[in-house]
């Protein structure tokens, strides 16, 4: 909903019109009342709501002033005016939105709003693989912590992974912590892919060209799917588009139709002539993409729900606004660190495409 509603009453009106064939109507009336006092409150706060992709559709269509994946919403975050930002995310994205406005009040409404994937990797592994391979860029996955980020040289999101690679001018690369999102970018760069923990220590030196150094990190939702969860649906449905996200399997992104970050999927859908489609990744997602798109069938097979994303909710984003809960902070040795990497993130642009 773009627009603040005036009551309980027209924002469940509003609400019913958009989200109807999604959510039941009995949570719709519940919910309303929830997202009315949040647009109020948010006014009254000077704040702004970040959310997610991922977000349940009954938040995610009602209360956010900015939508979308993490790299559109650290660029948001760095430029907001707003006092208050409350990020309607996980943790690292809070984190990211911390490091980039400081001088902001940041807000996780739940504190248990954590990360699979962020949590596969440690600011102490990130400093033994820099020893172990000195001198070689790290590039770190945004989906870290910000001590991670710390130790990088830039960060990157799913959208622009492959550009931060080739911004380097080197061919060897440490890319981290998702060994999948590793795998699909090394395929786009042409680099040959190496995981420290299955080389010998004493081949550390001489890596040779085009190596990319992964780690064996991996999202608990995206890691679900495969192969076969493909060919079951092509099975069932010969005519149905499939979209993976880059941090499934590289041979799961093999035989898909299309391969982008959230947004991208996003805009996928929207422009593509498919009457039938499948998304590879969190479950949630294709609620939101189904909403914006009902003249097309989502064929709701191989969704799973991230357990992470599943902590935020209406109750508890309001239960922030109103109590200044929950605050994220980094320290500022970490956080001037973490902020070269990400606004070197931030610097790169997928390259320009010659004219025909």
């Amino acid at each position: 909903m773009m627009v603040t509603e005036t009551s309980v009453e027209s924002t469940c009106r509003r609400m019913r019109e958009i989200l109807r064939d999604v959510v039941p109507d009995i949570e719709l009336r519940y919910k309303a009342e929830l997202v009315y006092e949040i647009n109020r409150l948010k006014q009254e706060r000077h704040a702004v709501i970040l959310g997610h992709n991922y977000m349940e559709p009954a938040l995610f269509h009602t209360v956010p002033d900015h939508k979308g994946d993490s790299l559109e919403l650290a660029r948001i975050a760095a430029s907001t005016e707003a006092e208050i930002i409350v990020f309607c995310g996980v943790r690292f994205m809070a984190e990211t939105a911390c490091i980039l406005s400081p001088e902001k009040t940041v807000l996780l409404p739940s504190d248990k709003a954590g990360c699979s994937l962020a949590e596969s990797i440690t600011a102490a592994d990130v400093r033994a693989l820099k020893q172990r391979y000195p001198g070689v860029p790290v590039v770190t996955y945004v989906n870290t912590y910000a001590d991670v980020k710390a130790e990088s040289d830039a960060c990157c999101t799913s959208s622009n992974a492959a550009d931060v690679v080739r911004s380097f001018d080197t061919d060897t690369v440490i890319f981290l912590p998702d060994e999948f999102l590793a795998g699909n970018v090394a395929k786009e760069t042409g680099m040959r892919i190496i995981f420290p923990k299955r080389v010998d220590a004493s081949s550390s030196d001489g890596l040779g060209s085009n190596v990319m150094v992964g780690w064996e990190g991996r999202c608990e939702v995206h890691e679900k799917f495969t192969v076969q969860d493909v060919r079951n649906v092509r099975a069932q449905f010969p005519d149905v588009e499939v979209l993976a996200h880059p941090e499934c399997r590289p041979e799961v992104v093999e035989v898909c139709d299309f391969s982008g970050s959230t947004s991208a999927m996003i805009r996928h859908v929207k422009e593509s002539n498919a009457s039938r489609y499948l998304l590879l990744t969190e479950c949630c997602m294709g609620d939101n993409i189904a909403v914006e798109n009902p003249d097309k069938e989502m064929v709701r097979l191989c969704s799973v729900r991230c357990p992470h994303m599943n902590e935020i909710t209406l109750e508890d984003t309001l239960d922030s606004l109103r109590n200044t809960r929950y605050v994220i902070t980094v320290p500022e040795e970490i956080r001037s660190r973490a902020a070269r990497a990400l606004n070197r993130m931030l610097e790169v642009r997928p390259p320009i495409a010659a004219a025909p």
